[in-house]
């Protein structure tokens, strides 16, 4: 009886997903959202209760690049991976194209420069974290807060900004891809979502603000979108990764 109705409150918070309260455990914290017949999954982290982080590089300097290399460096060093996901977009050495911030050291600056491709689709964006506080901010709205966070990464485009859709996006785009997110519903919780079947920009961008009741979210990726989540059993390795964001514990 007990095992039934922890399932159906499970079901009950997915169908409430706007109102999706904050993951209680960080090792639980992934569910199946299907909407307008796109399917995705969401992952809700309270920073009051998990530790979000980012990692790029290994004790020599040289890129991680996979999951399974961030999960053995962090057993090497007593903690557990818990969640992750690829986290901005990075050059062919597979480092950082924009800011990137890990554990309160600044690694790059922020990339306000014009160019092609959906990094400088603008406005870009900022997800950043300090203590137990999360954001999501354009760039520009970035630069003035002067923030010092300890993690951020740039990426782009903007998804959602101030509760708007990214002004270019269009409803009847025919660019279709698995895509990855990330947004916030206040100021500890982030939620990452990666799409199960292809959408457009507009798509996407309109499950973070009208389902998941994001005011602010941001692109991480399409192409080699990501995720790292056990209790889905679910570890892709589909490519090479650059920066990526995740959750940690202490190892058993």
């Amino acid at each position: 009886m007990r095992f039934l109705l922890w399932t159906v409150k499970r079901r009950t918070l997915l169908l409430l997903a706007a109102l999706m309260a904050p993951a209680a455990a960080a090792d639980a914290a992934c569910r199946p959202l299907e909407v307008n017949g796109a399917r995705y999954t969401v992952c809700a982290f309270d920073a009051r209760q998990s530790r979000i982080g980012l990692f790029n590089l290994n004790a020599q300097g040289e890129p991680l690049g996979s999951f399974a290399a961030l999960e053995g460096s962090l057993a090497a060093a007593g903690q557990k991976l818990l969640f992750a996901m690829n986290g901005g977009m990075f050059g062919q050495d597979l480092k950082p194209i924009g800011l990137y911030v890990q554990d309160g050291k600044q690694a790059r600056r922020l990339n306000r420069r014009n160019g092609p491709g959906n990094f400088h689709l603008k406005p870009n964006g900022v997800f950043y974290g300090a203590g137990d506080t999360v954001g999501v901010a354009d760039s520009d709205s970035y630069a003035a807060l002067g923030a010092t966070p300890d993690f951020a990464t740039q990426s782009g485009p903007m998804l959602v900004i101030n509760g708007k859709i990214h002004p270019a996006f269009s409803a009847s785009g025919t660019s279709r891809k698995i895509r990855n997110g990330v947004g916030v519903t206040d100021a500890h919780t982030a939620i990452f979502v990666i799409s199960e079947t292809a959408v457009n920009f507009h798509e996407f961008a309109v499950l973070f603000r009208d389902t998941l009741a994001c005011s602010n979210a941001l692109f991480l990726d399409g192409t080699i979108s990501s995720l790292y989540a056990p209790e889905l059993n679910r570890n892709d390795s589909f490519m090479a990764l650059g920066p990526m964001v995740g959750v940690t514990g202490k190892a058993p």
